[in-house]
C-alpha cells in the first residue's frame, strides 16, 4: 500500500482555514447567546410590565381584595399578533379572582416573593415564559399573587433573526478569507514551483548550485542542503571519473607490454629465444592480476547503501595466519617477518576477508619498499584498545608525502617497485569501513614506517 502524497498548499490552507472557521464559529455561538440573553432580559421586562399593569387593577374594599378588569382593558392586555398571553390573579383566602386557571405557578414552596419570579413551563402543550409576583395592599388581610404567562414565538423569531444576522456575515467573511488564502498561498508557493521547474530543466550533468536570489528565507535551509548535496555529488563523480581514468591508464600499461611481448615472441623461431618474452608476458599478467584483485577489493570496500555486516573476529589468529602466508615472499628478499601478539584472543567486529586483504596490502608494501635483509614486525595489542600495527625498517615515507599516500593511484615520485598506488588507499577504505583509526608515522629516528590500525 502506497502512502498518499501530501500537498504543501493543502496543508497550509488547512492549518490556516480550520482555526479561522473554528474561532469564527465560537465567536458566532458566543455572540448568539449573549444577544439572546439580552433579548430575554428585554422580553422579561415587558412581561413584568404586563404583570404590574394587572396588579394596578387589584382593589381593596372593606378589607377584601377584588379585581376590576374591564373587557376593553382585558382585550388590550391580551392583544398580540405573534404570542398568546395568559394570566391569573389568585388570593390566599378567596382563591382564584380572575384569569386562566391553568397558568403555571412556581413549584418551590420556599419561593422568595420579595421580587418577581421568572421561570419556564408549558401550557396547553406549548412552552411559555411565566412571571409570578406577590402583591400587597394596605388594609388587606390576605396575600394576592399575579401570574402572567406568554408563549415564546417572538423570542424564537428573534433567535432566528439573530442567528441569520450573525452567521450570514460570518459565512461571507469565511468565504472571502478562504478565497484570499487560496490566492495568497498559491502566489506564495509560486517561487517553489519556479525553482522546481528550473531544476527539472537541467541536464543530469548540470550540478551547479541552485540560485538563492528569489528563495524564501524558510526554504533557504532546503536549498543549502541541496547545494551541499550537489557539491558532494560533484566531488564523488569527479573522483569516480579520476578513478576510471587512472584504472584505465594502469590497465593499459601492462596490456601494452603484454601485446608487445606477444609480438616479440611471435617473431622468434625457437623456444629458447621466446623465453625472455614469455617471462615478460608472465610479469605483465601477474601485474594485471594483482591490479585487478586490488580493484575488486576496492570496489568491495565500498558497500552500497551501507549493506555491510560486521562479525566478531579474532584479530590475533587472523594476523598470525596472514603472516604465515607472506613468509615465503619475505624470504625471497631475505627479510625477517615476525609476529607479536597476545596469547589470548583479541576480538574485533569486522569482515574476515577485508581485514586479511588490509594486512596483506600492508605486508606487500613493507616487503616491496623495505630494504633487503630488513625486518618486518606485525603486532596485535589488546590494551587500551584492540590495535594492529605493521612496522618495517625501510627508508620510510617523507613527511610531505604522508598526507597523499592514501590517495588512489598516487605514487611517491622516484619510488621503486611496480606498484600501482592502490595498496594504502585500500587499507584506508577498509579501515574507514570498520570505523577504525588509521595512523602512519616513522618507525624510528633512523627511518622506517609504522602503520597502526586502532579499533
Amino acid at each position: 500500500m502506497t502512502n498518499k502524497q501530501r500537498s504543501l498548499k493543502t496543508e497550509i490552507l488547512l492549518r490556516l482555514a480550520l482555526p479561522l472557521i473554528f474561532f469564527i464559529s465560537i465567536e458566532s455561538v458566543l455572540s448568539y447567546f449573549v444577544t439572546l440573553h439580552h433579548a430575554d432580559v428585554a422580553y422579561d421586562r415587558w412581561l413584568l410590565d404586563s404583570a404590574r399593569s394587572l396588579a394596578q387593577e387589584i382593589k381593596v374594599r372593606k378589607g377584601k381584595v377584588f379585581v376590576e378588569l374591564p373587557p376593553a382593558a382585558l382585550e388590550i392586555f391580551k392583544w398580540d399578533e405573534t404570542d398568546q398571553t395568559y394570566f391569573k390573579i389568585i388570593s390566599e383566602e378567596q382563591g382564584m379572582l380572575t384569569g386562566d386557571k391553568f397558568v403555571p405557578e412556581p413549584f418551590d414552596a420556599e419561593t422568595d416573593w420579595t421580587r418577581p419570579v421568572f421561570f419556564d413551563d408549558k401550557m396547553y402543550g406549548e412552552p411559555v415564559r411565566v412571571v409570578s409576583m406577590q402583591i400587597t395592599r394596605e388594609n388587606a388581610r390576605e396575600k394576592v399573587f399575579v401570574h402572567v404567562a406568554e408563549t415564546l414565538n417572538k423570542r424564537r423569531k428573534m433567535m432566528v433573526d439573530i442567528l441569520l444576522a450573525d452567521l450570514v456575515p460570518q459565512m461571507v467573511l469565511v468565504l472571502l478569507a478562504g478565497i484570499y488564502l487560496v490566492v495568497g498561498v498559491r502566489r506564495g508557493l509560486q517561487p517553489l514551483h519556479t525553482l522546481a521547474n528550473e531544476i527539472a530543466k537541467r541536464s543530469p550533468r548540470d550540478l551547479r548550485p541552485i540560485p538563492e536570489q528569489h528563495v524564501f528565507l524558510e526554504v533557504r535551509a532546503l536549498t543549502d542542503t541541496i547545494n551541499d548535496l550537489l557539491e558532494r555529488l560533484g566531488h564523488a563523480i569527479a573522483a569516480q571519473q579520476r578513478f576510471i581514468a587512472n584504472a584505465a591508464h594502469q590497465l593499459r600499461t601492462p596490456l601494452a607490454g603484454l601485446k608487445l611481448q606477444v609480438e616479440r615472441a611471435q617473431r622468434e623461431q625457437d623456444l629458447p629465444a621466446m623465453k625472455p618474452a614469455l617471462v615478460q608476458i608472465q610479469g605483465c599478467a601477474d601485474r594485471m592480476s594483482h591490479l585487478t584483485t586490488q580493484l575488486l577489493v576496492l570496489a568491495r570496500s565500498e558497500p552500497i547503501n551501507g549493506d555491510f555486516e560486521l562479525r566478531p573476529i579474532d584479530l590475533c589468529k587472523l594476523a598470525k595466519e596472514t603472516c604465515m602466508d607472506w613468509v615465503p615472499k619475505a624470504l625471497q628478499r631475505h627479510m625477517e617477518l615476525s609476529f607479536e601478539g597476545s596469547k589470548r584472543a583479541v576480538y574485533v567486529r569486522g569482515d574476515d576477508v577485508l581485514l586479511r586483504e588490509l594486512l596483506a596490502n600492508l605486508l606487500d608494501n613493507a616487503i616491496c619498499y623495505g630494504r633487503d635483509r630488513g625486518n618486518i614486525t606485525v603486532k596485535v595489542e589488546s590494551y587500551p584498545a584492540p590495535c594492529l600495527s605493521v612496522e618495517d625498517d625501510g627508508p620510510g615515507i617523507p613527511e610531505a608525502e604522508i598526507s597523499r599516500v592514501f590517495e588512489r593511484f598516487y605514487r611517491i615520485p622516484g619510488s621503486f617497485g611496480d606498484g600501482c598506488g592502490l595498496g594504502l588507499p585500500i587499507v584506508k577504505e577498509i579501515a574507514d569501513l570498520h570505523k577504525a583509526r588509521l595512523g602512519l608515522s616513522r618507525a624510528s629516528v633512523a627511518g622506517g614506517t609504522r602503520i597502526e590500525l586502532s579499533f
